[in-house]
């Protein structure tokens, strides 16, 4: 059987899932999974519905017959592969521990996309990409060639086909073109519990500040810094007797494992903008199963 994925967004109104449920029940199809949020601030309707379509309707198929019943009730539409795989563009600078998570996460299919390859501003990760058979791009950015540097990466973006890319501690800004061309297919993991600790230090600013609780958040990129409608975030905690490097040791785990939860997320079509916010469903039963353990 083949297993799909549905997503909605519209105007809430009265009877859009009597109107999927009854749709994907008439063309052999059972529902395995459904979520659905109704926002009553902003009056918008979203779901997710995976689904297996045991008489052999195919994804066209399905897409193509349902623009009848999505039309009248204004719903915005998509219908997924859940076996397709995204293609992951990753940019890192210096610090290479969301890289290493990323890379071992999808080596034991934990994470089940297509890294298409790597772009970094340093050669530090050079070796470590190429041992995984994954395309490594050097691509030096200063003041003087930061334009340059950009074309280049929207190039190999447009290349390699990527449908996301993953910002795993790359230290540049990137431009308000860059960001708006590829609204809501980045991703950045800011190592700080936003909007807290902000800049280039949060760690120290949270050790002077005596916190008691550290975090990451991941969040899609826009033209505002570290100001993108977030993913997940997690914390962690910590004591008066802790120094800023346990803090820095302690903020990597976290860092780690919610920039993995947010791509997660993702690649999985659970995410939803909600105007500034976003609207993120629960996983589906089975999909953080690996195909192996290492």
């Amino acid at each position: 059987m083949s297993a799909f994925a549905l997503t909605v967004t519209c105007r809430s109104t009265r009877g859009i899932v009597a109107a999927i449920s009854t749709y994907l029940a008439e063309n052999g199809c059972n529902i395995t999974d459904s979520a659905q949020f109704d926002d009553r601030e902003t009056g918008n309707f979203f779901m997710r519905v995976s689904f297996n379509s045991e008489t052999g309707t195919t994804l066209e198929q399905l897409s193509d017959g349902f623009g009848a019943r999505a039309e009248p009730l204004g719903m915005d539409f998509a219908f997924h592969d859940e076996k397709a795989r995204m293609k992951v563009l990753i940019m890192v600078s210096r610090f290479g521990h969301c890289l290493n998570d990323l890379l071992y996460r999808w080596r034991i299919g934990a994470l089940p996309i297509d890294i298409v390859g790597v772009i970094s501003n340093h050669l530090d990760y050079q070796k470590l990409v190429v041992n995984h058979d994954i395309p490594f791009h050097y691509i030096k950015v200063t003041k003087a060639n930061k334009a340059e540097a950009e074309a280049r990466q929207m190039a190999i973006v447009e290349e390699t086909g990527a449908e996301l890319v993953v910002l795993a501690r790359y230290m540049q800004v990137l431009s308000t073109r860059m960001c708006e061309e590829m609204a809501g297919r980045i991703i950045n993991i800011h190592h700080s519990f936003l909007p807290s600790f902000k800049g280039a230090n949060p760690y120290k600013q949270a050790f002077a500040r005596g916190v008691k609780l550290i975090g990451a958040t991941s969040h899609y990129v826009t033209s505002d810094l570290d100001e993108g409608p977030i993913i997940e975030q997690d914390t962690v905690r910590v004591t008066h007797a802790q120094s800023p490097d346990d803090y820095v040791s302690l903020g990597r785990d976290v860092e780690s494992q919610v920039l993995a939860r947010a791509i997660h997320a993702h690649i999985h079509r659970r995410v939803f903008l909600n105007g500034n916010k976003t609207v993120v469903f629960p996983a589906s039963p089975g999909s953080y199963a690996s195909e192996r353990m290492g």
